[in-house]
């Protein structure tokens, strides 16, 4: 099975994905390139056995964000995509609330609310890409999201 039959599908989730864990527009569209670049070369290494091309090329990005991250100090900016509500302000104060609770959160649970909120793997795929039990990273989510909830209904503080 070819992972990348349909790179249309995939391109738009793992740009989200990455952008999601790096600073800035322009390192998620480097690295979102990066890894279709290393996809197409390693396309023959893919196993679907061991879970979804999303999972596959996830993987890939998370080594390349990892390398990134040992390169360069990541900061993280207010993002400059469009925001298209009618209440700007509000909008922002939310996307804000929410970026700043994500941030308070442990590592693990960044990347599992990133890999299951971000680009929607189920818990399942997130199991075998992390190497845990679907029970764990279902709890581990719970969690998260009681704590993000917290966090915002208490104002950050």
């Amino acid at each position: 099975m070819d992972p990348l039959a349909n790179p249309e599908a995939l391109v738009g989730d793992l740009y989200a994905y990455v952008a999601y864990r790096v600073s800035n527009q322009s390192d998620a569209e480097e690295i979102t390139s990066a890894v279709f670049e290393r996809a197409v070369r390693y396309r023959r290494s893919y196993n679907p056995t061991k879970g979804s091309p999303m999972a596959w090329l996830v993987g890939i990005a998370r080594t390349q964000i990892s390398d990134r991250a040992a390169r360069e100090a990541n900061t993280q900016p207010l993002g400059e995509g469009a925001l298209d509500g009618t209440d700007f302000e509000a909008d922002l104060l939310e996307r804000l609330s929410l970026r700043e609770a994500v941030r308070a959160l442990d590592a693990r649970s960044r990347e599992l609310v990133a890999l299951r909120y971000g680009i929607g793997l189920p818990p399942r795929e997130i199991a075998g890409l992390l190497g845990l039990e679907e029970n764990a990273v279902n709890v581990a989510l719970h969690r998260a999201r009681r704590r993000l909830r917290a966090s915002i209904e208490s104002g950050g503080r």
